[in-house]
């Protein structure tokens, strides 16, 4: 959940406004002098800039990682970007990343915030936007020991698989009550993984699916937006600019609001049996709370902060692989048919589906591999360099950005053969390129300390939905569209999603 580039509108909207306070930025906010510092450094190739905005009116003309991309290709694999205030350093290829991140990375360990983000988490700091220290160390210690640990995911089993059932009901359901026709896969997969986080977060299901998602998706849209204070940090005159419609503090007493409930239940069960009984995540936090043998001070308002930051994770980019997996496997009628031979010959005679089962389904992990290369949830992740550095013998001065294109490395011809092809192949055989971090040229969750901890918890609910969905049924697209021209256009924001909504016909195979 991270990012650094602005929706294009945004960009065109601080670029005229930038424009506009020209004369008074450079008499207040200093930076002239904050970037004599440059003088003399051997920074990287980049393109032409332009007084007080330099290279923004770049960006405009497409969606980000795409534009920067294409900025790559001429300038090359390390680029420099200056943006109003903020100084970037732009990778795009696996050796600068692996020289980065091999043997320097605590220098690298901290994330961006923004202003919306800071609003957002002001009674309390989760673990995604934390800065690297203390508390984000042992928050990061309690996330990979007890919250998204291999035995606590395992736990969750049942559930994954119970909601993957109820995701096949609702398919044949949604598909008989329209006459056999087309159902939104992507709104069913955005409810099997809301009721699936929830249940493991939070114990059991909400009262109103609906309302708690349009929360969550609103917090994640307000943590994605950015303003002249992000592009000009240092200027007195931008700080006392409006802070916007107050979207933020009302999403968040709307939020604190619902969390305060849940944890109240939790304390309130947790007191009648002695505290002795986990059922959930939220219980986990509490007994680590009563416990107090932490340096971090585990307040109501942190606890907060990490159970939307592991939901909003969960739902945000769990549902976007499901719905570019099934989009793709449309678009690819020859690589659906293979999926589907797997999926039916292992699973052959089951009525339900059991994670044990899925195992020895290797083309089916390939596949989602093949996904996750072609679609990373995140296309870029950014991170300060914390103090003066070299990359392949280009100066990095501290406080710059240093932005990974994660979709243009997944999509080099350098890396891949055929990158713009749906071949899940590519990953079968003796190619045992993986996803967690250590091959640098297929780094979609991100890489080092850094990299997104709920790596377990994503996958084995892609695994199991998308097995389900390949098992039971046969998937037409709608009359007339043909497999070779299906609108895969993308939006760009917290996560790299589909614009359009996913419409499929689902034909019955395996009956529910």
């Amino acid at each position: 959940m991270e990012q650094f580039a602005v929706p294009c509108y945004d960009l065109c909207l601080c670029f005229f406004v930038a424009l506009l306070f020209y004369a008074v930025l450079r008499a207040v906010s200093g930076s002239g002098s904050k970037h004599r510092r440059l003088i003399g450094l051997r920074l990287p190739p980049g393109p032409w800039q332009l007084p007080v905005v330099g290279s923004l009116h770049h960006l405009v003309r497409g969606l980000p990682h795409r534009t920067i991309c294409d900025l790559s290709l001429r300038h090359g694999p390390l680029m420099f970007l200056r943006v109003c205030e903020r100084l970037a350093i732009v990778v795009s290829s696996a050796e600068a990343v692996r020289e980065i991140y091999k043997g320097n990375e605590a220098l690298f360990s901290e994330r961006l915030s923004s202003p919306g983000i800071d609003e957002l988490s002001r009674h309390g700091q989760g673990v995604i936007f934390a800065p690297y220290g203390d508390h984000w160390r042992l928050l990061r210690r309690i996330l990979m020991t007890e919250l998204l640990s291999a035995r606590r995911i395992e736990s969750f089993q049942r559930i994954r698989e119970e909601e993957a059932a109820r995701l096949v009901s609702s398919v044949q359901a949604k598909s008989s009550s329209c006459g056999g026709g087309l159902v939104n896969v992507g709104e069913l997969l955005d409810e099997f993984m809301t009721d699936s986080a929830v249940r493991a977060i939070f114990g059991d299901r909400l009262p109103d699916r609906a309302a708690f998602m349009k929360i969550v998706k609103q917090g994640v849209s307000l943590a994605s937006l950015f303003d002249l204070r992000d592009l000009f940090p240092s200027s007195r005159l931008v700080r006392l600019l409006p802070r916007g419609s107050g979207k933020a503090e009302r999403h968040r007493q709307e939020m604190f609001k619902l969390m305060d409930n849940i944890l109240k239940t939790h304390q309130e069960r947790r007191a009648s049996t002695d505290g002795d009984d986990e059922h959930d995540l939220v219980d986990v936090l509490l007994r680590i709370q009563e416990e107090g043998d932490i340096r971090v001070s585990l307040t109501d308002g942190v606890i907060r902060a990490v159970l939307i930051d592991v939901f909003g994770a969960a739902l945000d980019t769990t549902s976007t692989t499901l719905q570019w997996a099934m989009a793709e496997l449309v678009a690819n009628p020859i690589v659906m048919h293979k999926v589907q031979l797997e999926t039916r010959r292992v699973l052959a005679g089951q009525a339900t589906i059991q994670e044990s089962m899925l195992k020895d389904m290797h083309y089916l992990r390939a596949t989602i591999k093949e996904t996750l290369r072609l679609h990373p949830p995140a296309p870029f992740f950014p991170r300060l360099c914390l103090q003066d550095y070299k990359i392949h013998g280009y100066d990095v001065p501290r406080g710059a950005i240093v932005l990974t294109n994660v979709w243009a490395i997944s999509r080099d011809p350098k890396y891949w053969d055929e990158p713009e092809m749906f071949r899940p192949e590519r990953f079968e055989g003796n190619n045992d390129v993986d996803f967690r971090g250590m091959d640098f040229e297929f780094t979609p969750f991100g890489v080092g300390r850094r990299i997104c901890p709920g790596i377990g918890f994503a996958h084995a609910s892609i695994e199991i939905a998308l097995a389900s969905l390949l098992y039971h049924f046969d998937w037409d697209l709608p009359k007339g569209v043909e497999p070779g021209k299906m609108d895969m256009t993308e939006v760009f924001g917290v996560t790299l999603s589909r614009k359009a909504n996913l419409f499929l016909h689902p034909i019955s195979y395996v009956p529910v």
